[in-house]
């Protein structure tokens, strides 16, 4: 399956979501902070990035766009989880470089729908 990088720095959440992603066949590397998980989408090229938005050190929105400036990992799909779900947040995350958005707390089925989208049309 994918090697995707789960970029979090809630533990539960990264807990949770990692051994889902594991039991679907998926390998999965985590970061705690935006700045690590620049250095590891460089270091490692995953396949997708699930990007949490409001991260300590450098937020989601600002290490999406260092990623897709980057010419090296610019086409790693990104899917930004994240807690704000208001009017204008999705508009937000495209505007900030992610491919799709999902809304925390995560749903599980959607979420794996979107990710494998993403992964057929990067392939």
């Amino acid at each position: 399956m994918a090697k995707i990088l789960l970029v979090e720095d809630n533990e539960m959440n990264r807990d949770m979501l990692s051994r889902r992603l594991q039991r679907k066949g998926h390998e999965v590397l985590i970061a705690i902070d935006g700045e690590q998980g620049v250095a590891m989408a460089r270091a490692e090229r995953p396949d997708l990035i699930l990007m949490d938005m409001s991260l300590p050190i450098l937020d989601g929105w600002e290490a999406t766009r260092v990623i897709k400036a980057d010419p090296s990992i610019s086409t790693v799909p990104v899917i930004a989880l994240t807690a704000h779900a208001m009017a204008g947040d999705h508009e937000k995350c495209v505007a900030a470089g992610c491919d799709d958005y999902d809304t925390k707390p995560v749903e599980l089925a959607r979420l794996l729908s979107k990710i494998e989208n993403l992964l057929q049309r990067s392939s």
